[in-house]
């Protein structure tokens, strides 16, 4: 009930200003000295158990990341409600990423163009804040490449941060598909993506024994993909045993904003212009992978409705990120009941 009033002045500001002062608002909400306000908000076990790569999770609806890059408000949004959430992209060394502005809301459209480029504090700052969170709850970790790795030794950022969070994480998403990062959705194709999941899933392996426990992968794609690559990504998940799959990243499409203002920002698209083609894709994948691995669908989620048709097109769980900013907590909430 309370969050229009506050999106109301939050589009007031920038939208990254907006974005830091909601992170700041609720660490101190649900972390800091007013932490125990965080008890008039509802937690994350709303119903809709989930069993999914092997981990339980008391609902189907997840934060997607980017939303807290830092991993800063971790407890914040299980009380919000969300049954698992992801933190990332985080990069082996804090990088700034873009020049700013590098946001911009289209309100018209309930869409967001980004164009970030992996800012973060890097991982050793992110596992801190692990630690100090305590979180009981799923937590997925989304790791990247630093933007001045060269393409061609992608995997050795990858590999460093694997190693990095992997005792920390629930599940651990490795992201190939941003479009803010220079030669990185290259890596989504062909002999380079074989390659880099080789890799991965080696390490994976040595780490389980080292660890004596088990961390899922998931690989997060593009949306812009073509149909005879995307079943080049599904036969190669199936050939590596990547242990699910998100879809989808933001687009490079225009589709659904043309003439809005900032319709041409360079960016990755997010929001309602999204859902149709994410939807298809997860589709897609269904069909692909024969239940064979699990489908995370994120992309152009506004309501409850939206995320049935995303699980009824093949996805197990769902994530939030554009439309939580337009509808905030009332959006999760809705989504679990719609999953019941």
């Amino acid at each position: 009930m309370f969050y229009p009033a506050l999106r109301f002045l939050l589009f007031q500001l920038d939208p990254e200003t907006a974005h830091d002062r909601t992170l700041f608002l609720l660490r101190q909400t649900f972390s800091g000295p007013l932490g125990k306000l965080g008890a008039l908000f509802p937690t994350g076990g709303m119903g809709a158990p989930r069993r999914v790569m092997g981990l339980d999770f008391p609902n189907p609806v997840g934060l997607a990341a980017g939303l807290d890059k830092n991993g800063e408000c971790i407890r914040a949004w299980q009380a919000l409600g969300f049954g698992f959430v992801e933190i990332g992209t985080v990069t082996p060394r804090p990088q700034p990423g873009n020049p700013k502005p590098r946001l911009f809301r289209l309100p018209e459209a309930l869409a967001l163009i980004n164009r970030m480029g992996f800012n973060n504090k890097g991982v050793d700052y992110l596992i801190e804040q692990v630690k100090r969170s305590d979180h009981p709850g799923v937590l997925g970790i989304n790791i990247g490449k630093n933007a001045d790795t060269p393409v061609e030794r992608a995997a050795e950022d990858y590999l460093s941060g694997l190693r990095k969070v992997y005792p920390w994480a629930s599940y651990i998403t490795v992201n190939i598909s941003s479009p803010n990062t220079p030669g990185l959705r290259d890596l989504q194709y062909g002999a380079a993506l074989d390659r880099l999941l080789e890799s991965l899933k080696n390490e994976q392996r040595r780490l389980a024994g080292e660890h004596g426990r088990y961390t899922p992968l998931a690989l997060k794609i593009a949306p812009d993909l073509a149909d005879t690559d995307l079943t080049t990504v599904a036969r190669t998940l199936l050939q590596h045993e990547i242990d699910a799959v998100i879809a989808t990243n933001t687009t490079f499409s225009r589709t659904g904003v043309e003439g809005l203002t900032h319709s041409g920002e360079t960016g990755g698209l997010s929001g309602a212009p999204l859902r149709d083609r994410s939807t298809a894709i997860v589709r897609q994948l269904a069909d692909n992978l024969a239940g064979k691995i699990p489908i995370i669908a994120a992309g152009g989620i506004l309501s409850g409705a939206d995320a049935a048709t995303k699980i009824a097109a093949g996805a197990s769980l769902v994530q939030l990120y554009t439309g939580f900013i337009y509808r905030g907590p009332e959006l999760v909430r809705e989504t679990v009941a719609a999953l019941r």
